[in-house]
């Protein structure tokens, strides 16, 4: 094979593998998220689980190429990767969806170890092994820049999949497609390994600047090795790529929490992290110290600073602020990491102690922080910890530790003003794996004291704690929005309410003696929230009966409950849970609903057109459907919103109360009806 063939085979290989490693993620995360409630710490479970493979992935690497001869190699890899074929299409079981609402954290790595477990590892295991064998070849001096491809491949493929791929095919064509891609993958892949093994002796014989000399074909990996690394660089190989990592997904957390509910802004700190593995891996043209020193201190100190400051959780600004800072961070520790990369020797070590890194960071955030950290405080963390690993940086320079030291400190203090304003006029602020949540209570307002119940930014409930006010319906469920005027036009008689989403439990206010409201609810914590800390459900004349876990999968197990009115409450945020918005959802809605019954769909969002989507699924289901709304006087306290009402009744909507209300929802050319198999947030933007 000729040099350039042989170049574009193992590019290829890096390539795609990095492509499809990337595109598995978005798909095999959006098959299971409808089962845990469409929760964005779904997503930072995926991404651990994402990262602990990756790890597994590259020490498999670095072990196989240390302790086989190139040969047996190609024959385990090989192997490997034809049993890998046994886990295709990846398509989800049945069998996975959850049966109730404790913490999923286990039962989620599970199911993604039983769905795309060995084909994601194959993947993981690619760049750093296929990279040792590059190191082999001639052209080995120029093996750093292939980690810059699979990063730029994995940049493109994160791309392309909101863009692309998910607004022109349904989940299952993705499934497929993606498969037909691994096995594509397993073929190319198979193809280096058989060629090395063949060609591994003149290679190495030849090979410029490679780690050792030529041995026999049969002999086993070179021995003759470089000096190994010194123990603060290896230990620096796996800190660094650790406080990337974590940042990454502490970003994530602070501006889809605490910033800005917008769907999709998860992309823009994950886009820059792999950029700047492109730039700096890439040549070292791109990272200049001078120039990047200076930055990164400034990015510090203003992530810092905007931790306690009102300029660090306002969009126009706390936005730029982490974009820009967490890229500028990235660009520093990753080219910290690039300066110190190893011989062409040691090249698998190197990748397994960056995994590693990646993997402790990644979990620090993903899976520790939200059972020991009260609120989003590991973004102030993660600071202080790179401010204490540049004093390790320039340990031998007194300046550079003394700016470091001052520089954690500095960031230190900015997060005990953080702590310090959170629990300024907090009852009580905890966090589980779906989310944080703070209870404020005010003093002032014209109807006395008030206490408010938010989760992240978004405010799910707030509650007058006056006698006479306490069972006044408040923020979006006034009765003169869309489920108000749903429950009063509902029959005279006992009434049967069923509610998904709890919040404070404010819907209980309009109970009666003989109606039963049942609410649907995912977090364990809310249901104890609502009881201890606001009054809705214990003041209510009517009988609440409580159901814990994902309201779909719930009402999929229930027989039919002839629900006069059912109020899907759970669209506000990032987190959109897309499958109690599809058809198939809106079928299992109305096998529980009486003849003449009502469904409101609580759709305000700022970001968001979701009341088209629901009145598309209607209209093909030939189901009545009116938008109501709500735009209420500002004295009121109450908030503006938008309802959907649906029905199979149409007399059920042409009631005074709703058609005096009723307004035309926003068009979307082209846009198809949702269900399980195929639906486009990004078609929805406004």
């Amino acid at each position: 094979m000729k040099p350039l063939h042989a170049k574009t085979l193992f590019a290829g290989t890096i390539f795609t593998s990095a492509f499809l490693l990337f595109l598995v993620q978005p798909l095999i995360a959006k098959q299971i998220l409808p089962w845990f409630g469409g929760s964005a710490a779904v997503w930072s479970i995926c991404m651990v689980f994402f990262q602990v493979v990756l790890l597994a992935g590259y020490a498999y690497s670095d072990w196989i190429t240390r302790k086989l001869a190139p040969r047996m190699q190609a024959r385990v890899h090989i192997g490997l990767l034809v049993a890998s074929l046994a886990f295709l299409p990846i398509v989800t079981s049945d069998r996975w969806k959850p049966t109730g609402g404790d913490d999923p954290t286990l039962w989620i790595l599970g199911l993604l170890v039983g769905t795309i477990g060995l084909p994601y590892f194959m993947l993981s295991t690619t760049g750093p092994l296929v990279q040792s064998w590059v190191a082999r070849t001639p052209w080995g001096a120029e093996v750093y820049r292939y980690f810059s491809l699979s990063n730029l491949a994995s940049l493109a493929s994160l791309l392309s999949y909101p863009v692309l791929i998910e607004p022109r095919s349904t989940l299952a064509q993705q499934a497929w497609a993606w498969s037909a891609g691994y096995g594509a993958f397993v073929l190319l892949c198979a193809g280096v390994a058989w060629y090395v093994a063949r060609r591994w002796p003149a290679a190495e014989a030849s090979g410029a600047g490679t780690a050792s000399t030529a041995s026999s074909a049969s002999a086993g990996p070179a021995t003759d090795l470089p000096p190994r690394p010194g123990r603060v660089d290896q230990w620096l190989w796996l800190a660094l790529p650790a406080l990337g990592s974590w940042l990454l997904l502490a970003v994530t957390n602070h501006i889809t929490q605490n910033v800005a509910a917008i769907p999709f802004l998860w992309v823009l700190p994950l886009s820059v992290y792999l950029l700047s593995f492109v730039l700096t891996f890439e040549s070292d043209r791109w990272y200049r110290r001078r120039i990047l020193l200076p930055l990164a201190a400034i990015a510090l100190v203003a992530c810092a600073f905007g931790l306690q400051h009102k300029v660090g959780a306002e969009l126009k600004t706390g936005l730029p602020i982490y974009i820009v800072g967490l890229f500028v961070l990235c660009l520093f520790l990753h080219g910290e990491t690039a300066r110190l990369r190893p011989p062409a020797a040691w090249l698998t070590r190197f990748y397994l102690m960056l995994s590693l890194g990646g993997a402790i960071g990644g979990a620090s955030v993903g899976l520790l922080a939200p059972h020991v950290l009260p609120g989003y405080y590991e973004l102030g963390i993660g600071l202080v910890l790179c401010g204490l690993v540049a004093i390790v940086l320039w340990r031998r320079s007194r300046i550079g530790m003394a700016a470091g030291l001052a520089l954690a400190g500095g960031c230190a203090w900015f997060l005990v003003l953080q702590v310090k304003s959170d629990a300024s006029g907090v009852l009580r602020m905890e966090r589980n794996f779906y989310g944080a949540v703070r209870i404020t209570e005010s003093r002032l307002g014209a109807k006395g004291p008030m206490r408010k119940l938010y989760h992240g930014s978004i405010k799910h409930g707030e509650q007058y704690l006056a006698p006479g006010l306490r069972r006044t319906p408040t923020t979006y469920y006034g009765a003169s929005s869309g489920v108000g005027r749903a429950i009063a036009s509902a029959p005279a008689g006992p009434r049967r309410i069923g509610l998904i989403g709890l919040g404070t439990g404010t819907l209980a206010a309009y109970g009666r003696p003989g109606d039963v409201y049942r609410f649907y609810e995912i977090n364990p914590r809310i249901f104890a929230l609502a009881d201890e800390d606001f009054s809705f459900l214990g003041d209510s004349p009517a009988r609440i009966e409580r159901v814990l876990g994902d309201a779909r999968l719930a009402l999929e197990r229930e027989e039919p409950q002839r629900f006069d009115v059912l109020a899907v409450d759970a669209f506000s945020g990032d987190a959109i849970p897309i499958h109690l918005i599809t058809a198939e959802a809106l079928d299992n809605y109305l096998r529980h609903l009486e003849p003449s019954g009502v469904i409101a769909f609580h759709v305000s969002n700022l970001y968001l057109n979701l009341a088209q989507v629901v009145e598309k699924i209607a209209e093909d289901k030939g189901l009545h459907s009116a938008l109501v709304v709500d735009l209420p006087d500002t004295a009121t306290g109450l908030y503006s919103t938008d309802w959907i009402l649906v029905s199979r009744d149409a007399n059920a909507l042409s009631v005074e109360s709703i058609r005096s209300a009723t307004s035309v929802p926003q068009r979307i050319p082209g846009l198809r009806a949702w269900t399980d198999d195929y639906n486009n947030l990004f078609s929805v933007l406004k």
